[in-house]
């Protein structure tokens, strides 16, 4: 029957097509082929000619590609509309006349889709009209019918050309990618989502028993079961649609268990005539289903259901048996005008009084929607309408509607006659002017006319409305009128952020209470303070404002991101104000009066030009006082004293060099609780006036002068949660910090620290950073603390660790590859170092990449990867993005966008996790470019791309040169390609509510409204250029460019410096996930010796053995070029000259490639051999090699979930333990023997002879041969990772080529959006025995020996090789 069904399909849709000269032959001739047999319950895959034949392969094969690309119109939607161009099959198999079939209605028959027993939902009625069998599913949302003139390859095109693809060429690649189908998807038959199904209803054949279970008379009775809108439906399994029904309302009834019978539930009805019924399930699944959504139901107070998101085109049946409704919610679906919602009026004419039927598609206004009288509130917001009926003066009842963002000029007179209307809602539409209409809208109180094309502010004509909340907020006002105070008295609430405007008086406004203009350009502020309780002005140019007389009624102020000179004087004769926010402007002063108020308990006043506080202060009911990144050099020495509600003080950024006593007496404590003093010049002197903080939970310490820590005084702060003495001069942590028990973060990284601390033994301790010190032992406990997350020990140098603390720690003692700066004798040209830090909720939502060779010796990555609340984004960005990136160099070395199309193919890499999550990426490619040095005088190019607010900085001459640029809907081009899309702007500026950039990573679901097309930089790097900085969104919200410049330009260590940027950032009020990475560079004259013109290649000798040496030799004998990392290590990352690599484990970042591993007799080496310099191999050694591994994954699925308790300050991401550790190996015997081989050159073997180093001629290869990504198995896949079938490490789509037939949709994971590939266990790590060791080392050197024999032998039998290289 299957395959007769099938065969029917093939003849409708023959027949369907319109007669065209020579396609009869072909379409019968195919028709009568029959299809292959499949499950009926399967996803089966039908190529475009027919829509029907199953194919076996995911990809095109080589001759249908061929035959695409050889004309770019037979997959391009451009074109006319007689070459419909959805037919991709070679000449031989498909006529000419094929691709002109269009997609029409004659396919009339939908394909038979069976539903098992179970809640698999109720059969759809089968649609016997003319309706098209095509539909499309964007970003795993919705999926919609596609109409009679639409044609998925234009689709498909249209699409990726809106994502950012410009040549038609990749254009027709990427469509043809099977992971595509997470962004953009075809059906033939819709699909059937189960959590959509479920949602509409949940149906089955269950036992049923009705009355109570202690009558005999009541008998279980197999019937069929719906729960459907908000009642249970029951009838008899025969007539289920015909027969009697019994109808249980479940609003305010129950859903309980029944314990005596398994599975089993009791809906019962609210009510004194409450009925029940008991249903028994046949397994615990259903059980657990019916248990849920029942659950919901009758805990609601309102008879509401919530239908959206559902693709639905018509309503439900059985909802209709919900008589009770009142809200439905049918948001986000396609709700046809004239079918679906009609049926609403038969039933629901009186009863319904909420209905959403926003982002419907709507071209016009249902005027059956007139006909329900009860209708209160409306809500047909993202839709595509351009007028409203004359009908809808009808609806009396309305109070509230919704016409936000459509495409309305004008509204009609009818509109005048909804007396009850209160709420209406215009933004985003096309009105030049306020509409005349709604001056008889006597009962409006909120108008929202926010994104609009009004340029004028008539404030004349505000006095004929009658709305008090008026919102005119993103409309290009080129000036306000003032008018009349006593006909404007009505309006108490204006909102003018985002106008433009220079210039604003609304002193006419008496009864105006809060004020927003924020984001202008305004320079005089004139405000009537009469009523006046809130006003927000920040981000303008205010050196004026304007507020008279007084605002006794005003509370809060904000003026941050001005330029005031002073604090007007009439804000601190307000005396109910109790927030003020007047940071980033240029106060010098704050008047004493202010500091002494009565009622402010807030007081931002940093990043200005304060230089001294008045020491009359008196008595202050101040409890946040932030004064940071002002020229302070002394607090008044009262201000403890009298202000004893202070619990937060922050005066990080200054010239302090003492602080004020706590209290009059050492009895005496303050009130305290958070004191952040970080970057100033505090000595030895400032710790004994700690004491008398006594509730003092955090303290930031950081970047002082502080030489020691009293013991005695540390022990009195016992109440201390959180520690900073980082970037000091300690030389010990006092062992009395046990005495803090509540202690859970110390940070102490930047100093002379040699002995590790007893922290270990404090019960709440989870983050402990000691690196960059002089340790050189760490004493562990027998048994760790249960709640350690982290333990960072990187950067020190003379850090020995034993078998036991190894293994107590697991940690990997194996040697690393040597990187660039281990090279002997040769100096690094860059090295970088990187550090993350989670924030309060201890989830770290942060990734950096650092790859110091990449794709070659003369090639560097780096990036820095921010998804704000999720990890899965910035984790999988981490993961894959320097795959892509290698394999888009693959492509060819002078393709410009590689670095544009990096960021593109990634969002499809993203797979089902960048549906609905996004985040923000900057990345930095170092390239050598030998062009470019006779242009601009350097060899190497430095390209930085970036979405979202990652940023990258590069200093060039002891300046800050941004590289980066934020996409904001503050940039005109950015807002009017949101507003083509019909996207809504929320009040704080973020694309309809999620994000505040307009280019970022992920976040499908908005596209095209969100791309992720990057902002790119070139620069030629010159000697001129000291460092480059690239640092996460809060990061930068933290510090500015040249601040960060500023900070670290004098530390000579790479580690250091990120470390200090991220200390300062959280002592700055920080509490987020940060990440920054730094790289040193030291570009030379000599850098770029190689890049001179190269000489005629000579002719081809034997080449290298290629499991050996990444690059061929040249016939007179060599020694082994440099190999770069393999794809089975770890992601390498080198820290800087003094310290060696630094290795994330699999469980952070990558996991073992099914590559072999290189032996140990060839270690991996990433270094550059400058002129002048022997390159030679150095064997590995374990004295002077250090590791940077994490043990512990990222803990949870990046969900924002509030299961934990939000922790100040933690550093750490988990659940696990983390260990950061730069391990210093054991010596062995031979150490001393691989010291001196360091420090002189090794005696020249036929292994290790001298040969000046050479790289590849631009033209001999694309890419470097040593490209670690591009060889063999590693082309396809991930960085570090082991790679799936398609490359990627997201989930695999269906390839583009093929037209799906609907069956089951694809489900997303419980738990979160994207499952990580199964990563080894820690605990399955070989730790070889110290009474084993030597053995051990004796069957390595026997097995090194036996491989060196092996590579002489083969080095005499090498094939040619096909490129040259180039001898300095």
């Amino acid at each position: 029957m299957l395959s007769r069904r099938r065969h029917r399909h093939k003849r409708n849709l023959s027949l369907g097509a319109p007669p065209t000269t020579g396609s009869t032959g072909a379409s019968s001739a195919e028709a009568a082929s029959p299809a292959p047999s499949s499950s009926p319950l399967s996803t089966l895959s039908l190529d475009r000619k027919t829509f029907l034949r199953q194919k076996q392969s995911k990809q095109l094969q080589a001759s249908d590609k061929t035959w695409v690309r050889s004309d770019l119109r037979r997959g391009s939607g451009a074109g006319d509309h007689t070459d419909t161009h959805i037919l991709i099959k070679p000449p031989s198999k498909c006529s000419s006349s094929s691709q002109a079939r269009p997609l029409t209605s004659q396919a009339s028959v939908q394909p038979e889709q069976e539903v098992p027993g179970g809640s698999r939902g109720w059969l759809e009625p089968i649609n016997t009209s003319p309706m098209p069998a095509l539909y499309i599913q964007l970003h795993g949302g919705a999926v919609r019918r596609l109409g009679d003139d639409e044609r998925p390859l234009q689709i498909l095109n249209e699409y990726l050309t809106n994502l950012g693809f410009e040549d038609p060429w990749r254009v027709q690649e990427e469509g043809m990618n099977p992971e595509i189908g997470c962004l953009i998807r075809f059906y033939f038959g819709k699909p059937r989502s189960v959590g959509g199904s479920e949602r509409v209803q949940l149906s089955g054949v269950f036992n049923v028993r009705k009355g109570k279970l202690a009558l005999p008379v009541n008998r279980w009775s197999k019937r069929q079961v719906t729960l459907s809108g908000t009642c249970l439906i029951v009838s008899s399994v025969k007539h289920a649609h015909t027969g009697k029904m019994h109808i249980l309302p479940l609003i305010g009834g129950k859903v309980e268990e029944v314990r005596r019978h398994s599975h089993c539930l009791a809906f019962s009805s609210a009510g004194p005539q409450s009925q029940t019924y008991y249903i028994s399930y046949d397994s615990y699944t259903e059980y657990l289903r019916w248990q849920r959504t029942a659950s919901k139901i009758a805990s609601q107070r309102v008879n509401s259901v919530d239908l959206s998101c559902c693709s639905l085109e018509e309503l439900p049946a059985q909802l209709f048996y919900s008589q009770d409704l009142t809200h439905l919610n049918l948001k986000n679906n396609f709700m046809s005008p004239h079918k679906g919602v009609p049926a609403l009026t038969s039933v629901y004419k009186s009863l319904i009084m909420s209905l959403s039927l926003s982002n419907n598609a709507l071209s016009e206004f249902p005027l059956a929607l007139c006909d329900i009288t009860s209708l209160t509130e409306l809500n047909l917001s993202g839709n595509h309408l351009s007028s409203v009926p004359a009908e809808v003066g009808a609806m009396h009842n309305l109070q509230t509607l919704l016409l936000d963002g459509n495409l309305l000029s004008s509204l009609p007179v009818e509109l005048g006659s909804l007396e009850g209307l209160t709420y209406l809602g215009l933004s985003f539409n096309c009105f030049s002017c306020v509409p005349p209409v709604l001056e008889k809208l006597g009962g409006m109180e909120r108008l929202c006319l926010a994104g609009n094309k009004l340029s004028v502010l008539d404030l004349a004509g505000l006095q004929w409305l009658s709305a008090r909340y008026i919102d005119l907020r993103l409309n290009q006002l080129q000036k306000a009128t003032v008018a009349d105070v006593e006909q404007l008295a009505h309006i108490v609430h204006l909102d003018l952020r985002d106008t433009g405007l220079d210039e604003l008086d609304v002193s006419s406004l008496c009864k105006l209470e809060l004020l927003r203009c924020d984001r202008n350009t305004l320079a005089l502020l004139r405000v009537c303070g009469h009523a006046l309780k809130s006003l927000h002005a920040a981000h303008n140019k205010l050196k004026q404002l304007e507020v008279h007389p007084v605002p006794e009624n005003l509370t809060v102020l904000d003026l941050s991101w001005n330029k005031l000179g002073c604090v007007p004087d009439w804000v601190w004769e307000s005396s109910r104000l109790e927030v003020l926010d007047i940071s980033h402007n240029c106060v010098t002063e704050l008047p004493v009066r202010l500091l002494s108020s009565g009622s402010l308990r807030k007081l931002l006043a940093g990043w200005n030009n304060v230089c001294q506080l008045d020491e009359r202060l008196e008595q202050s009911q101040l409890e946040v006082l932030d004064l940071q990144h002002n020229h302070l050099t002394e607090l008044p020495h009262n201000l403890f004293i009298k202000a004893q509600s202070l619990r937060y003080l922050n005066v990080s950024a200054n010239k302090l060099e003492n602080l004020p006593a706590a209290s009059l007496s050492e009895d005496a404590f303050s009130s305290l609780q958070e004191l952040y003093v970080t970057n100033n010049s505090l000595t030895d002197k400032c710790i004994s006036l700690l004491t008398g903080h006594g509730h003092l939970r955090v303290l930031h310490l950081a970047y002082n002068q502080l030489q020691t820590f009293t013991a005695s005084k540390l022990a009195r702060l016992e109440q201390l949660e959180e520690l900073d003495l980082s970037g000091n001069r300690l030389k010990a942590v006092p062992t009395t910090i046990l005495n803090c028990q509540r202690l859970h973060t110390l940070s102490a990284h930047s100093n002379c620290i040699s002995a590790f601390p007893e922290v270990l033994q404090l019960p709440e301790i989870k983050c402990v950073d000691l690196s960059c010190n002089e340790l050189t032992e760490v004493t562990l406990p027998e048994i760790l603390p249960s709640k350690l997350q982290e333990l960072d020990l990187t950067g020190n140098p003379r850090l020995s660790l034993d078998h036991k603390s190894l293994e107590h720690l697991k940690v990997d003692p194996s040697p690393s590859a040597p990187c660039v700066s281990e090279s002997q004798g040769v100096p690094a040209v860059w090295s970088h170092g990187y550090t993350e830090a989670s924030g309060v909720k201890n989830k770290l939502c942060v990734a950096a990449l650092a790859l110091d060779s990449f794709c070659g010796i003369h090639e560097a990555l780096y990036g820095v990867f921010d998804g704000d609340r999720n990890v899965e984004v910035p984790y999988l960005l981490q993961c894959t993005m320097g795959d892509v990136l290698a394999e888009e160099l693959h492509r060819g070395q002078r393709q410009e966008d590689y670095i544009i199309n990096t960021f593109l193919t990634m969002q499809r890499k993203l797979g089902t996790a960048g549906q609905r999550m996004g985040g923000s990426a900057a990345l930095c490619h170092i390239r050598h470019d030998p062009v470019a040095s006779s242009e601009h005088g350097g060899c190497f190019t430095l390209k930085a791309a970036n979405v979202g607010r990652c940023q990258a900085v590069l200093c060039r001459d002891g300046k800050a040169m941004q590289l980066s640029h934020i996409h904001t809907v503050k940039d005109e081009a950015e807002y009017q390609r949101v507003r083509q899309h019909n996207a809504i702007i929320t009040e704080d500026n973020k694309v309809s509510g999620v994000t505040d950039s307009t280019r970022i990573m992920g976040y499908s679901f908005l596209c095209p409204s969100v791309t992720p097309h990057p902002h790119v930089s070139t620069v030629a790097l010159t000697p001129q250029d000291e460092f480059f900085l690239l640092g996460s969104r809060r990061l930068w919200d933290m510090l500015s460019p040249s601040e960060a410049v500023e900070a670290v330009r004098n530390l000579p260590d790479a580690l250091a410096a990120a470390k200090k940027l991220v200390t300062l950032a959280q002592s700055y009020g920080c509490s987020d996930s940060l990440s920054a990475v730094v790289v040193k560079l030291s570009i030379t004259e000599e850098c770029c010796c190689f890049c001179e013109p190269p000489p005629p290649p000579p002719s081809p000798g034997p080449a290298t053995q290629p499991g050996l040496h990444p690059y061929s030799g040249s016939s007179d004998g060599s020694v082994p070029l440099p190999q770069p990392p393999p794809t089975s290590s770890a992601t390498v990352s080198e820290l800087s000259s003094e310290f060696s690599t630094s290795e994330m484990s699999s469980e952070v970042g990558s996991t073992a490639s099914s590559e072999e591993p290189l032996t140990q007799a060839e270690p991996p080496t990433s270094h550059l051999n400058l002129p002048g310099r022997a390159g030679t191999h150095r064997p590995a050694c374990r004295g002077s090699t250090f590791h940077r591994q994490f043990s512990g994954a990222l803990s949870d699925n990046g969900l924002d979930s509030e299961d934990e308790e939000p922790i100040a300050g933690v550093f750490s991401n988990g659940s696990r333990v983390e260990v950061e550790a730069d391990v210093h190996c054991l010596l062995r015997h031979n150490c001393a023997q691989s010291q001196q081989s360091t420090d002189s050159p090794p005696p020249v073997t036929p292994q290790s002879e001298s040969l000046p180093l050479a790289f590849p001629s631009p033209s001999a290869s694309p890419v470097p041969p040593s490209s670690p990504y591009l060889g063999g198995e590693a082309r396809s896949g991930t960085l570090g990772r082991k790679a799936r079938g398609n490359g990627s490490v997201a989930c695999q789509g269906r390839n583009q080529d093929l037209i799906e037939e609907a069956a089951d949709a694809p489900v997303k994971k419980q738990g979160g959006y994207f499952n990580a590939p199964a990563q080894p266990d820690p605990d399955d790590q070989l730790i070889i025995p110290p009474e084993l060791e030597e053995e051990v080392r004796q069957i390595i050197q026997q097995q090194q020996q036996q491989l060196q024999t092996h590579s002489q032998q083969a080095h005499n039998y090498q094939n040619p090789a096909d490129y040259f290289l180039t001898p300095l």
